[in-house]
């Protein structure tokens, strides 16, 4: 069952290998790359109380030590305090040049470990073991690294790619059905974004997957990865295609500064009402037909996910308020906010010609379904 996508970056090549219980042998894949026997772990305090004693033991079998730092869980962990306590951390455990940092968790230690392994001694490898649903299709792939600022979501960051993904699915098994549809929430984007096929066979096969069918979620994993790594290695630092991948996330990210980037709204559940939105302001704006953002929170609905403003618990600032905290955006270019809408499922694109009142018409829209 075990599947592996290559991601072709030159001399930063690295491959993303998808299965169940990949832990176990992670030691044998590991030995190869180190100059010593160890490696510095970052996780969350979440996922080492699951998983560490199973990382470490996979690592001992090939005669690994392992030190390991456990930061809060949440994305409050993505901003300076934290990132100085790891880097700091890092050099404590004299953590050299030639070492392997590993990120060993969801999205936000993967760009905070990501992010301290660029900047520590200008740069030292790190592994990327992802263990949410969100990580495995997207955070974990491409490289990109970062906290949040005080101003917004990413905003201090770099490029680094990962030398090794293992996204083992047998972890995905002890995650609350929030956050596993938080994760679906990007796997449906790749699918909106440029593959309606894969689309189709989510609406076949998204309630197997989401109840633990291990061979789909294998499948929609790869699938998800292989489009990503497709994208990335043809514009790995985002001057064009690969803006395509935030699909939904002009929105989502408005929508999780005003609530706070905290348990309001997940970063996945902000990216389907994203998603669903970017479709209606399609159809508004007469590039699809009305029938696909209909069917796209049609197959979001199906699968318990939030579709709309209204899901989100609490109150919104209004629309032109919304549109200010879009503006904010790191897809904001020359001050013209960058969208990406659709033509249809599947076919995406990226344009910074979009008229502000067709915006504004859309989330009014939106926030007076909240209001109904």
């Amino acid at each position: 069952m075990e599947q592996l996508v290559h991601v072709p970056l030159g001399d930063r090549a690295y491959d993303v290998v998808i299965g169940p219980d990949l832990l176990a042998g992670i030691g044998a894949r590991l030995r190869p790359m180190l100059r010593r026997p160890r490696v510095a772990v970052l996780t969350d305090e979440t996922v080492a109380g699951q998983h560490l004693d199973a990382l470490r033991a996979g690592l001992a079998a090939a005669e690994i030590e392992m030190e390991a730092l456990a930061l809060p869980p949440g994305e409050a962990t993505k901003s300076w305090p934290q990132f100085t306590r790891a880097v700091e951390w890092l050099l404590d455990k004299q953590v050299e040049r030639n070492d392997v940092v590993i990120a060993f968790g969801g999205g936000v230690i993967g760009d905070l470990a990501g992010f301290a392994a660029s900047v520590l001694r200008r740069g030292v490898r790190f592994v990327q073991i992802p263990t949410s649903l969100l990580a495995q299709v997207d955070s974990s792939v491409g490289g990109k690294t970062g906290i949040n600022a005080p101003q917004g979501k990413n905003l201090i960051g770099a490029f680094h790619q990962p030398s090794l993904v293992l996204a083992d699915t047998s972890l995905l098994g002890t995650l609350s059905a929030r956050d596993f549809l938080a994760g679906y929430g990007e796997v449906v984007k790749y699918g909106l974004l440029g593959d309606a096929a894969f689309f189709d066979w989510l609406e076949q096969n998204g309630p197997a997957l989401a109840a633990g069918d291990m061979a789909a979620r294998v499948e929609a994993v790869t699938r998800s990865v292989q489009m990503k790594a497709d994208i990335v290695v043809r514009d790995e630092t985002e001057q064009g295609d690969r803006a395509l991948l935030n699909l939904g996330h002009t929105f989502c990210h408005a929508l999780e500064a005003a609530t706070g980037f905290g348990d309001r709204l997940l970063h996945g559940e902000g990216v389907a009402i994203g998603c669903a939105l970017a479709f209606e302001l399609s159809a508004r704006l007469g590039l699809c037909s009305q029938e696909d953002p209909s069917r796209v929170r049609a197959h979001l609905s199906a699968m318990g996910m939030k579709t709309d403003l209204r899901d989100i618990p609490g109150t919104l600032p209004d629309a032109a308020a919304l549109l200010d905290l879009m503006g904010q955006d790191k897809k904001v270019v020359d001050g013209q906010l960058r969208f990406i809408l659709a033509r249809g499922i599947g076919q995406a694109f990226v344009t910074a010609d979009v008229p502000k009142d067709a915006v504004l018409s859309v989330l009014e829209e939106a926030l007076q379904l909240v209001q109904a």
